[in-house]
């Protein structure tokens, strides 16, 4: 399995540390397994709520913070595009996942939990969006929150 994590911080309210990529790591092998995913790579960016506010209301018209946001390159397009890449990837480019810090930090205290716990869940629901999960329905939310409760559990980032 040739999955991989890029990495950038450009928030100050938390500190980032090696440890904690590590486990990010950890989780995406896990769901790279279970999904039965070979190869790709996942470019992530903890940032504010300023900038996640920014993000939501450019990319989704809202108009509010959020504490995550997934841009999947993997999605079906209506016009076929040809793209050209300079230097040939190993792996494929699977997206970009945002996390606001700040909201992830509030919320893991609202929920009692840690905050690795509250920024691995919200890596791993951004991961799942950009394989193509969705919880537009009953039945798909079940399907995708039951996928990020077994990553979470296997890599032990419980409640």
């Amino acid at each position: 399995m040739n999955v991989s994590l890029e990495w950038s911080n450009e928030q100050d309210v938390y500190e980032i540390t090696d440890p904690f990529i590590s486990k990010l790591k950890q989780l995406l092998e896990i769901t790279a397994e279970m999904e039965g995913l070979e190869s790709g790579e996942v470019d992530l960016t903890f940032v504010d709520d300023e900038t996640i506010h920014r993000l939501n209301k450019e990319y989704r018209g809202i108009d509010r913070p959020t504490d995550v946001l997934s841009f999947a390159m993997r999605e079906n397009l209506d016009d076929d595009l040809d793209i050209v890449f300079e230097e040939e990837s190993p792996s494929e480019m699977l997206g970009d996942i945002i996390i606001s810090v700040p909201t992830a930090l509030a919320q893991s205290e609202e929920y009692g939990h840690s905050a690795e716990r509250e920024l691995g869940f919200l890596f791993v629901h951004g991961l799942l969006h950009l394989l193509g999960y969705d919880h537009d329905g009953e039945d798909q939310e079940k399907v995708m929150f039951s996928k990020q409760e077994s990553v979470l559990l296997q890599a032990g980032l419980t409640r």
